[in-house]
């Protein structure tokens, strides 16, 4: 930890179960909405830009990978927002999600691009299933979205506005999908 600061109990005894202390450090980044807006108090303490991102990430591919990276560029310390299973169900259809949210969460917080993940999302269809209650608790200097929306169709995009973020819409990588990478998976 960066200057002074108080060791909670959960690193603690975490950094001890880990030995080298990096496992403990990747999965202390996946926070629950009162951790995570405690660590987003620390780093602008700090003076870090920070930049939020939101979305599936059901089947890691090279696009997301790309995209991640491309997003960190632009801040000091990228947030994810995670759509926990139900909201995936409601986004994606019954056969989705593919992986679980605590393993997409463990996948994601091992990138280096990301240093917090956190999981989001409407347990029943007809609940908001945006990522608003993210954005307005931890107020983002930065949202990114992929290349595939326009900031018009982005409907976080006037509440990030209205904090004082800026929205930026990041390149898109052709023909990396989670429903291509299904569809060759299965052969089709």
């Amino acid at each position: 930890k960066v200057g002074t600061a108080p060791i909670r109990m959960a690193e603690l005894v975490g950094a001890l179960e880990a030995g080298d202390g990096f496992a403990a450090e990747r999965d202390s980044c996946i926070l629950n909405l009162e951790a995570a807006a405690e660590q987003v108090r620390r780093w602008r303490a700090r003076g870090l830009k920070i930049g939020f991102t939101n979305g599936c990430f059901d089947i890691l591919h090279a696009g997301h990978v790309s995209y991640l990276g491309e997003t960190r560029r632009h801040c000091d310390r990228l947030i994810v927002g995670l759509n926990n299973d139900s909201s995936v169900k409601i986004l994606k259809g019954p056969g989705r999600p593919v992986h679980d949210e605590a393993s997409r969460a463990v996948v994601l917080a091992a990138l280096s691009a990301v240093d917090m993940v956190i999981l989001f999302g409407a347990e029943k269809a007809g609940q908001d299933n945006t990522a608003s209650g993210l954005i307005r608790a931890l107020q983002p200097d930065v949202y990114f979205k992929g290349g595939d929306y326009r900031p018009d169709d982005i409907p976080e995009a006037p509440l990030v506005r209205a904090g004082g973020g800026e929205v930026l819409v990041m390149g898109h990588v052709e023909g990396q999908s989670t429903t291509k990478s299904q569809a060759r998976i299965a052969g089709v």
